[in-house]
This record gives C-alpha cells, structure tokens and sequence, in this order.
C-alpha cells in the first residue's frame, strides 16, 4: 500500500481508548499514535497514556507521542491532518478520498476537537451513523475503511452471492499509463458484466 498514516486523540481522557486505538494502529499499519493536550490523573498527577492498557504491548512496536497543543504536532511534508468530527461541512467517510500521506486526529471522550485542532485540520470526515461512537471504535472505522479502499482490493461483485474477483498481485515492471490502465479495467467490467463501453460498436 502506498503512503503512510497516523491516528491520535485530541484531549484522551481514558487509558483504555488510547491503548485500544494504538492496537488497531499497530494492525493496520499506522506509522505512529499521538494524543494532544491528554488528562492528567489527578490523584497521581501523571497522563492517563502513561499507562496504556493493551495487552499486546502494541505501544511497545509503534512510536506514541504526546503533545501539548495542536500546534505541536510535527507534521511531515506533503502529509495532510484529517479531522475525524461531527461538523455541518465533513464529509461523510464512504465518499472521502483518502490521502496518499495522512495524520488522522478524533476528538476525545468528553469532548470534540478543539478549535486550535479544527484549524489545523486540512479536511474534516465523520461516521455517519445515528449517534457518535466510541472513539477508538471511530477511528477502527476510519482505518479499516482507508485499508478497503486503498489496499488495492477489487471492487465488491454488482451481485449479491457472486463471488469476488481475486486480489490482484503486486507486479513491479514497466512504467504504465494511468489513462490506458483505467480504460483497460472499465473495459473488463464492462465485458464482465455484458455492457458495451462508450465508443465501442457491437459486430
């Protein structure tokens, strides 16, 4: 798969969130887990990410960082910060492009991302689904659905039962033409499914 991505949680308030978000980062392939500006236990003064509860130890294989501000957070050159939020102009997620090079940021359990991290944020997604969610359950959405759509997986069948396409293999080869390739796959589907392509003239 192409690109990188990270996942955080402005203003974490539960340790659990925070571990259950760094194991399915870690499984998914995320390239570092960060929290912005997270709750200090009061009886023990500390973060509430200094103990991470996974039972994997997944913050033992993955970079996690904490940050004071949003504007703190390091963002890499060419990368974009996706905003994962309940707002009137997100995008719903199953019509998102993802990007190549993303730093996805969720708002916390008792709060939504703060004004510093909306204006931070490149573009804003949400769920939609008919109350929020979780918030490490919110961010296993969005990373599943960037795996879906970017992991070079076939299209679903247009047909319920029909079985899908295999997953096509790697190929390092030639430089090929984008153009030329997106014809080539309309013409399959076409052909596939006894559709004719724009331009093309029965015999």
């Amino acid at each position: 798969m192409r690109g990188y991505f990270a996942i955080g949680i402005d203003q974490a308030s539960k340790a659990g969130n925070v571990g259950n978000l760094i194991r399915t980062a870690h499984s998914f392939g995320a390239s570092f887990v960060f929290a912005v500006n997270p709750k200090v236990v009061a009886h023990t003064g500390e973060l509430v990410t200094k103990a991470l509860t996974d039972t994997s130890k997944s913050h033992q294989q993955l970079p996690f960082y904490n940050y004071p501000t949003a504007a703190d957070i390091d963002v890499p050159q060419g990368c974009q910060v996706v905003g994962i939020e309940i707002t009137d102009d997100a995008v719903d997620l199953p019509s998102f492009k993802h990007p190549t090079q993303a730093i996805y940021v969720l708002g916390g359990e008792r709060s939504s991302l703060s004004a510093e991290m909306l204006a931070r944020c490149d573009s804003t997604i949400k769920i939609p689904t008919k109350f929020s969610l979780n918030v490490a359950t919110a961010g296993a959405i969005v990373m599943y659905d960037r795996h879906r759509v970017m992991g070079g997986y076939p299209d679903r069948p247009l047909m319920t039962g029909t079985k899908p396409e295999p997953k096509r293999a790697h190929v390092h080869g030639a430089t090929r033409n984008r153009h030329q390739s997106k014809a080539e796959r309309i013409e399959a589907e076409a052909k596939r499914v006894g559709i004719l392509p724009r331009g093309s003239k029965s015999g």
